[in-house]
């Protein structure tokens, strides 16, 4: 397999619902250990790294197995930086010592779910259809056109002409996973996009995905990730 593959994970210090969040223990080791160990299990990567402003999180990445050949820009640091900022900054930063990537995979440090065999996956699924980005999804657990609003406390429909369709009548609809994201870096530094016309999904169990914003979501990825280790699925 020709590993011209970059992995990045994304770490900054500064997280004000979950202080310290990247690093915070989960299930008995730093969250950050997951994306770290699934990255360097797979087949796919020539380096995994980690862009990071945090001295703290450099130490444990690197002790994880990870690369942080430099630390992230201030600007690319705040509350206001994007995903394709942090993104670009990486693979320019890399431009500027001589090593150019053929595809990149940005992976989330709160991601305890993902594994070498999904990235293994997503990067042969790339190639495969030829596509200019990769990326998990999981289904709404209901049927979004029967979902409703509320306006002063009233609740109606947001597509009344579906109040009496039924729900197995109405295609799924997909959200984005928030796991990784895997990226055809030419395409990727031209339009500076994530999804595009020519993005794949992969389907995720909801059981292996948890957004962990909050604490009582850290509790309840906990407690799926406890389930699927006693089921052999991780």
């Amino acid at each position: 397999m020709d590993k011209n593959c970059l992995a990045i994970i994304t770490a900054r210090g500064g997280s004000k619902r979950i202080p310290r969040k990247n690093i915070k223990s989960f299930n008995g080791k730093p969250i950050i250990h997951y994306s770290i160990e699934a990255s360097l299990g797979a087949n796919c990567f020539s380096k995994v790294m980690v862009s990071t402003d945090d001295e703290e999180i450099a130490t444990i990445s690197k002790e994880a197995g990870a690369e942080v050949p430099f630390f992230r820009s201030e600007k690319n640091a705040d509350d206001y930086s994007t995903t394709a900022d942090v993104i670009i900054e990486v693979i320019e930063a890399y431009k500027k010592t001589g090593k150019t990537f053929k595809y990149a995979c940005c992976i989330y440090p709160t991601a305890p779910f993902i594994s070498s065999e999904k990235l293994d996956s997503a990067y042969k699924l790339i190639i495969k259809k030829q596509a200019k980005s990769v990326v998990p999804v999981v289904r709404f657990g209901f049927p979004i056109l029967r979902s409703f609003k509320m306006e002063d406390g009233l609740v109606s429909m947001n597509w009344p002409e579906h109040m009496m369709t039924r729900s197995q009548d109405l295609n799924p609809a997909f959200h984005d996973a928030g796991q990784f994201y895997f990226l055809d870096v030419d395409y990727f530094l031209e339009h500076k996009k994530l999804y595009t016309d020519k993005t794949v999904g992969i389907e995720m169990a909801e059981s292996e995905v948890q957004d962990i914003d909050t604490l009582e979501d850290w509790k309840l990825a906990e407690i799926k990730y406890k389930l699927m280790q006693e089921n052999n699925l991780v």
